[in-house]
């Protein structure tokens, strides 16, 4: 057998590589890399479709439930404003917003409950026009009406309105279902305000017998025992409502204060203690349940630990002048008169001043150089004359007629006269701050 030349194997001429055809499909896939390569974006898309929202209406409301059950109202609102922002037609979506927005107002310090209690009408307005023929949105819009009314910050003149409206708002719902329980729970709350307050209880209890699951006939019904000052049957019931919603903070402090008015302060700084400790476990920095403890250590004449308990809650929220009166006014009863002055200056008229986190709030006229130079000046705007404020007014006035800056205590004076000449209590304090400038006055000549 002849064996094949090596050689000749290696070194033969070789045929034709590349055909026409061959050079054309290369030339073709080059041109189709490069594409690929500079439209990938776009081919993505193509073939992966339009991008859609990772989450839902129903997940937002979904946390919504959760954070509520949690007793993080401030987020439940958020999460709930969320899945409206998907469906602003969801009427329950609104309700419930209403009503959380409502007793978070409770929370927070009047001035800035005032703020929720406005956005809970304008959303229960809105599920109204949606949902006219709804028995619990009445309902609830009762709720809101009636603490709107009780507000503090809400004008003298729109009282009696918005609770005729609130009263209406009830009657429409029991109309629609005359069993629906939190409707009849809210016209016993108005009627409790307008101090009808036998129908109050008889109503009150009524709903409790309906619906004894429900926290908000529980809640009803210790209101209007609480303000009939049946302090321990009021306790009762505020802790049947805490152990149908038990992280619900604000039970929590209506337990507290009513332990105080009983003067059983070691109960009362108990149950401040457990809504603070809700908030600690949610991360949520509330002043309020701080407030509460604060005065209760004042009622018991120990103000230093009440104003290191104002100085936590201060710390939570350094430009709410509310908490600078608040402090302001523990100082002044622990007569701590220079303490007091600045606070109270600030919750009235409004002032600068400076945080630290180690010293916490700093006038400005305590302030060093350093710190004047270091630490960012925070703007506090002072809070106008109204029944959530007169009490800081009266006292600031009061602080600079003792200090004879009777110049600055006048335009004070002049203020509650205008607005509150005819409380007997309130122009007898603005009568004696005048006759102490007058002795001093005299005492200077």
């Amino acid at each position: 057998m002849k064996v094949p030349d090596q050689n000749r194997l290696l070194f033969r001429k070789k045929g034709q590589m590349f055909s026409i055809t061959g050079v054309i499909v290369i030339v073709a896939l080059i041109a189709l890399n490069i594409t690929i390569v500079t439209t990938a974006d776009d081919l993505e898309m193509m073939l992966l479709g339009t991008p859609t929202p990772t989450r839902t209406s129903n997940s937002y409301l979904l946390e919504a439930q959760a954070l509520r059950g949690s007793g993080d109202l401030g987020s439940a609102i958020a999460a709930y404003q969320e899945a409206l922002a998907y469906d602003p037609t969801n009427v329950e979506a609104l309700t419930e917003l209403a009503r959380l927005q409502t007793y978070y107002s409770r929370l927070l310090t009047p001035n800035i409950g005032y703020d929720q209690l406005l956005a809970a009408r304008e959303n229960i307005d809105r599920a109204v026009e949606l949902a006219p023929e709804d028995s619990n949105v009445h309902a609830v819009r009762a709720l809101v009406l009636d603490w709107l009314a009780t507000s503090t910050s809400t004008p003298f003149e729109d009282r009696e309105s918005l609770l005729l409206e609130a009263t209406q708002a009830a009657t429409l719902a029991l109309q629609l279902n005359n069993r629906n329980a939190l409707a009849i729970a809210f016209r016993a709350e108005i009627l409790s305000d307008q101090q009808r307050f036998d129908q109050a209880i008889q109503l009150a209890e009524q709903a409790v017998a309906l619906e004894p699951n429900l926290m908000d006939t529980h809640r009803v019904l210790a209101n209007v025992l609480e303000s009939t000052r049946y302090y321990s049957q009021a306790i009762e019931q505020y802790k049947a409502a805490a152990a149908i919603e038990p992280n619900m903070t604000f039970l929590y402090i209506s337990i507290g204060q009513n332990y105080r008015q009983l003067e059983l302060y070691d109960q009362a700084l108990e149950y401040f203690d457990r809504a603070a400790s809700i908030n600690k476990n949610n991360g949520i920095n509330d002043p309020l349940p701080y407030l509460g403890i604060a005065k209760t250590y004042a009622r018991q004449g120990e103000f230093f630990a009440a104003a290191l308990n104002a100085e936590v809650a201060l710390s939570f929220d350094y430009t709410n002048p509310d908490l600078y009166g608040q402090l302001g006014f523990i100082r002044r009863q622990a007569r701590n008169f220079e303490g007091a002055l600045p606070m109270l200056a600030c919750a009235v008229e409004g002032c600068e001043v400076l945080y630290d986190e180690f010293f916490g709030v700093i006038p400005l006229i305590d302030a060093s150089e350093e710190q004047l130079q270091s630490l960012e000046r925070i703007e506090v705007t002072g809070l106008p004359l109204n029944n959530g404020s007169v009490v800081y007014y009266y006292v600031y006035a009061s602080t600079l007629a003792a200090f004879n800056r009777c110049d600055e205590s006048e335009p004070l004076h002049e203020e509650l006269e205008a607005l509150y000449g005819g409380d007997e209590t309130i122009m007898a304090i603005v009568a004696e701050n005048r006759q102490v400038c007058r002795i001093l006055a005299e005492q200077e000549k």
